[in-house]
């Protein structure tokens, strides 16, 4: 009871003054990211991190979380009516959702969708309602050793983003660790890897670096391939709500979504990728008739659109509690806690319970204004789609570069957008996986901290883990995933090597 007590408080906060308006602006322009192919929520919340600036920080969040979630929601109306997934997460949506579009039934697949999505946003926030506090209260009594493990657990996690090759996203996490050691020493005070760059003394500037790891770089993929491209023509939607014998199936597949992706959505390092595809393995499995997945079964939609809003539901739970990020949309809100001067953690909820239910409320409010954008609304979202590449383009840029620089009022922001905008594009042309650069980074600076503290506790002895049953229970999952990583990936190597031969 205490809990919901809690959340009328931050009900008034989340309606009250411009805090509404920020919550519609933010999944407005969430949905228009997701609509669009190519952005995607993590390039659409870094786009607009930079505008939060001047904002109060509950605003800022508000507007930020309410893209990353709107963002979930839009990217199924281009996977459903032209075959094409507006973010990663909505590529399984392909498989079924543009079947029943060829059908005549866009209206059915994106209504399941919408219904689902507000479900599962739903599931995971009553979730984090409830379960946050308790996670906080426990993590309370979580000293610097504890946070160190739990920190190297969610860096060996990672090997969910690490793409097809292992090696590759090792090297892309080492890289985001030697980012995050640029600037002075917190500990010794010494400078690092500036170069005599009086720039780089308080380390790269987070809204630079994720601007153009996945914004720019997007922008960069998606100009290559659809600059010219011509609007493909949207089919027109009607009848948005299943028939009467699909109702039953549907609510069972959302269901299961509800609780796969809040699952997922509380371990970090993992993506919203995972849990879509493992809930429609789940659904295909559990189907009396298998066959008809890929042509059109509405299960197929159901389970992996719901695991996914579930998804981001629940990923905030990590954020708030234990300050650590599960996927790289969440680390670009931890950067947005950050620049406005707040810390996540287990006391954020004690310290700041005004700002934490006001957003939780918002998300509450927000998952509302999206079931009507996709219900009611669907058929001008769908319009959307035919506005060319080419015009959009050149307005996106100059946002980014403004915002940018409107951060800290320095070109040299600017540029490093550029340069790290470059990089991002190049090594998606090669497959380097880019969410263990950005996450390794946030985490880096937490993972400096707390070892160093605890080698401080321990009298320089690394032993001093091992002597504490939670640090040491978590090292030992650390290791044990690491390990078995380490021994599928060579022996997919193995089988691969054997195939050509």
């Amino acid at each position: 009871m205490e809990a919901l007590g809690y959340l009328l408080q931050g009900l008034d906060t989340a309606v009250s003054g411009w805090n509404l308006l920020y919550a519609l602006i933010g999944v407005t322009f969430g949905m228009l990211v997701g609509v669009l192919p190519g952005l995607g929520p993590t390039a659409g919340t870094a786009l607009l991190l930079p505008l939060t600036f001047g904002m109060s920080p509950v605003a800022a969040v508000i507007m930020l979380a309410g893209i990353y979630y709107g963002a979930m929601y839009g990217g199924t109306i281009t996977s459903v009516l032209i075959n094409t997934p507006g973010e990663s997460a909505s590529l399984i949506t392909c498989l079924d959702g543009y079947p029943m579009a060829r059908q005549g039934r866009a209206g059915t697949a994106l209504g399941v969708a919408a219904i689902g999505s507000f479900i599962g946003g739903m599931f995971a926030l009553g979730l984090l309602i409830f379960v946050g506090p308790l996670v906080a209260q426990q993590a309370l009594k979580l000293g610097p050793p504890e946070y160190f493990a739990l920190v190297v657990v969610g860096l060996s996690l990672l090997v969910g983003l690490m793409g097809k090759s292992l090696v590759r996203g090792l090297i892309g996490a080492l890289f985001g660790l030697t980012l995050a050691f640029i600037g002075i020493d917190s500990v010794t005070g010494t400078m690092r890897f500036t170069f005599g760059q009086t720039d780089l003394e308080d380390g790269l500037e987070f809204v630079s670096l994720a601007m153009g790891l996945f914004g720019l770089s997007e922008i960069f993929m998606t100009a290559e391939e659809n600059l010219h491209a011509q609007a493909t023509k949207p089919p027109k939607i009607q009848n948005m709500l299943p028939r009467r014998d699909e109702w039953g199936p549907a609510l069972k597949s959302i269901l299961r979504g509800s609780a796969l992706g809040s699952l997922i959505g509380l371990v970090p390092g993992t993506n919203s990728v995972i849990p879509t595809i493992l809930s429609y393995s789940i659904e295909k499995k559990v189907a009396k008739d298998p066959s008809r997945f890929g042509k059109g079964a509405i299960e197929g939609v159901a389970g992996p659109e719901t695991a996914n809003n579930a998804y981001a539901g629940a990923a905030l739970i990590p954020l708030f509690t234990l300050g650590i990020p599960s996927s790289p949309s969440v680390a670009i809100l931890l950067g947005a806690f950050i620049m406005h001067g707040l810390t996540p953690g287990p006391t954020l909820m004690q310290k700041n319970p005004e700002f934490v239910w006001g957003v939780i409320a918002s998300m509450f409010i927000g998952n509302l204004i999206l079931l009507v954008m996709n219900l009611p609304l669907a058929n001008v979202w769908a319009q959307i789609t035919r506005i060319p590449f080419r015009i959009l383009l050149p307005n996106i840029l100059i946002i980014m570069a403004v915002g940018s620089y409107s951060i800290n009022n320095r070109l040299f922001d600017v540029g490093m957008m550029l340069a790290f905008g470059i990089l991002g594009y190049f090594m998606k042309k090669v497959q380097f996986p880019l969410g263990p650069v950005l996450l390794t980074y946030v985490l880096g600076k937490i993972l400096e901290t707390s070892l160093m503290k605890s080698l401080t506790i321990f009298n320089g002895s690394f032993m001093g883990f091992f002597q504490r049953p939670i640090s040491a229970t978590l090292l030992v999952i650390a290791i044990s995933i690491i390990a078995v990583s380490l021994y599928f990936g060579a022996k997919d190597k193995g089988i691969e090597g054997d195939s050509e031969m």
